[in-house]
């Protein structure tokens, strides 16, 4: 005897029928939907719930084929579980519903009526075509999905980059081939990114960290944009809806319910390519916003456990976005660790960075813990123990940790501190060259003990303005945005060399490409490890927008004819990268001590007073000797250079005051310095030797 064709066993069996269907007790964990012999087994938790339902959908049905109450029995502690038989997985959607006490004051938001998104959903349909109008009267608009475990992975192994040896390159899937000169078969989508492979491994980045790519609702902004009466988006995914799911409408095949398979196999050929990935992730908050917001899950399923609340039973907020996850209880932290593990065991992901990951070290009222166990337990977890963990550690609560983060010798962070200071420091702010040299040897004020790789530097991100605005924008123009220019960053420390935004003059031109390069040849020489926004090779613009979360559109969307009209940025940054990936004493993973070397305009003299404006610094190990000089002053300087090691001769690597192509050679092929020991570094420049013999 078989069951849907699957081996007879003398416990796969129905011991009742309910609503039409043989049922029998289930099994409590795992938790969520999991074929078993003959059936499926289905299991929620919710405490404090006096009733639940289980709703199956035929996929795309408005009405639900059937509504299978959980009988008391079936449940074990605060677990709903239940098998049902017969069903076929791959043609099938389902929900829960639940009931239980409506006391918001109690923290209490029951509500029966409400179908229920399963947390714990490997795939979830409603929203599988970007941009496809939504039905908002569909009951559970997004459903729940089984996905069939039959991925070839073709022996598929991670990586495992050493931390020193990373180059961090963050991107957004539909942005990065959306636009109509990609030239690729499936804009905007995981396949889409796989055809830009060949572009990475030229650029020579050996890490991708992918925006959102969690399940989200692109339709839930209810902004237009002013001018047009455009409706606006969630373009940026900041907003999960389903944590175990990957985004549907970012695959080709999303509307096939192929998404899972799309992705899995990116990453597989991303893997190939010898360039991990690491996921934007965000549990601080969910799609369910405020009171006021709508409910698609927890708040239907146990409200109190899930939120920080206060007292009276109102949402703390301290995302920002008008509730804050409750990471630190102990079934919230099982919820989070049992999602990491999911992505790595069946995704094989690489890493993960952490959205407002200070929200994550926060007790249920909101107070700092200073040994939060969930940061503990993502630590130490033998799953999650090879994967990358970096926090943004700070929060829109003003909890700002840089520095100080819970690190369990695991965590790095986005060092905030060094995108400020090298913002500074490019725009000619005095007093900022002391702080610069502690920032560009891997931060040891911030990270003694946990070395450099404990830094991930940037000088730009997707949130705030691009390398291009960085130096074309003194104030932030997100007019577009429909809140009346008051959102994003106003603390920007950018400026536009001379005009606002677009201009013709070729002086101003020249400066804002000189300052680019500056900006990348001081994150690439710089200990910790770099992080690139995708397009900023490219001088890539956003016309002065730094907070583009709603603009699914050119705005956002990486312009690929600009590899043509900015190559000379793009061939700068590309050779720079291969540079670092040439040299280990830019890499090195403990802070320096006597290796390191500072300058001024004399050797061995540096200029640390507030009217500093110049830094010269000298790296040295057993086998090399790299020299940089970060000139922001206006005026031409006679740099006098520290003597090369005996035999030695300094050559020059780069100089972004130099005339393309002679700003940079290809490593290995640098020409030694006319005048021996002299170097004339040009107003707001930057020069990179090496000592060779």
């Amino acid at each position: 005897m078989t069951t849907a064709g699957l081996p007879a066993r003398i416990d796969a069996y129905p011991t009742r029928r309910i609503a039409g269907y043989g049922v029998r007790p289930g099994r409590p964990l795992p938790f969520g939907a999991t074929p078993v012999p003959g059936g499926i087994n289905f299991s929620v938790h919710s405490g404090p719930a006096t009733r639940a339902w289980l709703v199956l959908f035929a996929p795309g049905g408005r009405e639900p084929l059937a509504e299978l109450e959980f009988p008391q029995v079936f449940r074990v502690g605060g677990v709903f579980a239940m098998t049902v038989f017969g069903l076929d997985e791959e043609n099938l959607e389902y929900g829960f519903r639940v009931d239980g006490p409506f006391d918001p004051a109690r923290g209490d938001r029951f509500d029966a009526t409400a179908v229920l998104t399963d947390p714990y959903a490997r795939l979830i349909s409603g929203r599988d075509v970007w941009g496809a109008p939504p039905d908002r009267d569909r009951p559970c608009p997004h459903r729940s999905r089984l996905v069939r475990d039959d991925f070839d992975w073709e022996d598929d192994a991670p990586p495992r980059i050493p931390d020193e040896d990373l180059i961090v390159y963050e991107l957004h899937v539909r942005g990065f081939t959306r636009h109509p000169s990609a030239g690729v078969s499936a804009p905007g989508t995981y396949a889409g990114l796989r055809e830009k492979i060949p572009y990475l491994k030229e650029l020579g980045v050996n890490c991708v960290e992918l925006m959102p790519v969690f399940e989200f609702d692109e339709h839930a902004n209810p902004r237009s944009d002013p001018a047009t009466g455009r409706p606006l988006c969630d373009y940026w995914g900041y907003s999960t809806v389903g944590f175990f799911a990957p985004k549907a409408g970012y695959a080709a095949t999303g509307h096939l319910g192929m998404q899972a398979d799309e992705f899995k196999t990116l990453v597989k050929e991303l893997h190939a390519a010898g360039i991990e990935i690491v996921l934007d992730v965000v549990f601080n908050h969910t799609a369910e916003g405020n009171e006021n917001g709508p409910v698609i899950s927890f708040r239907g399923l146990d409200n109190a456990t899930y939120y920080m609340l206060t007292p009276a039973g109102e949402y703390y907020n301290f995302s920002g976005t008008g509730n804050t996850v409750n990471c630190n209880h102990p079934v919230v932290r099982g919820f989070i660790l049992d999602c990491l593990r999911h992505w790595v065991a069946e995704y094989h992901i690489d890493g993960f960075r952490f959205d407002l990951a200070a929200i994550l070290d926060r007790a249920p009222d909101g107070t700092p813990l200073a040994n939060p166990p969930l940061l503990e337990q993502l630590a130490h977890d033998p799953v999650l123990g090879h994967c990358k963990l970096i926090a943004e550690a700070w929060d829109a609560a003003g909890l700002y940790e840089v520095g100080t983060f819970p690190s369990y010798g695991r965590w790095a962070e986005w060092n905030g501190k060094y995108r400020d200071t090298v913002r500074r420091f490019l725009k000619g702010d005095a007093g900022t060259v002391g702080e610069l040299a502690t920032r560009v040897v891997g931060s040891p004020d911030l990270y003694t003990g946990r070395g450099t790789t404990a830094s991930v530097n940037f000088v730009t991100a997707h949130d705030g303005f691009t390398l291009h605005d960085l130096v074309s924008y003194n104030d932030k123009h997100n007019e577009a945005n429909g809140e009346g220019n008051a959102d994003g960053a106003n603390d920007n420390h950018s400026w536009n060399c001379g005009v606002e935004g677009p201009t013709e003059d070729p002086d101003i031109l020249r400066l804002r490409m000189r300052q680019m390069k500056n900006a990348m040849a001081i994150l690439l020489t710089s200990q910790g490890v770099p992080m690139l926004l995708a397009g900023d090779e490219l001088a890539r613009t956003q016309h002065g927008n730094n907070n583009t979360y709603c603009q699914d559109n050119e705005l956002s969307w990486t312009d690929w004819t600009l590899r043509g009209t900015h190559a000379e940025l793009h061939r700068f940054v590309r050779r720079l990268i291969a540079f670092r990936r040439a040299h280990p004493v830019l890499r090195r993973p403990c802070h320096p001590g006597a290796e390191v070397t500072w300058h001024g305009v004399r050797a061995g003299e540096p200029d640390w007073s507030e009217s500093g404006r110049l830094l010269a610094v000298t790296r040295s190990s057993d086998d090399e000797q790299i020299y940089v000089a970060m000139n922001t002053h206006w005026e031409f300087h006679d740099l006098e250079l520290p003597s090369p090691r005996e035999g030695g001769v300094w050559h020059l690597v780069a100089d972004t005051a130099a005339e393309h192509p002679d700003d940079i050679r290809v490593p290995g092929d640098e020409q030694p310095l006319t005048v021996p020991g002299r170097y004339r570094i040009a107003p707001r420049s930057t020069v990179i030797l090496i000592a060779r013999n």
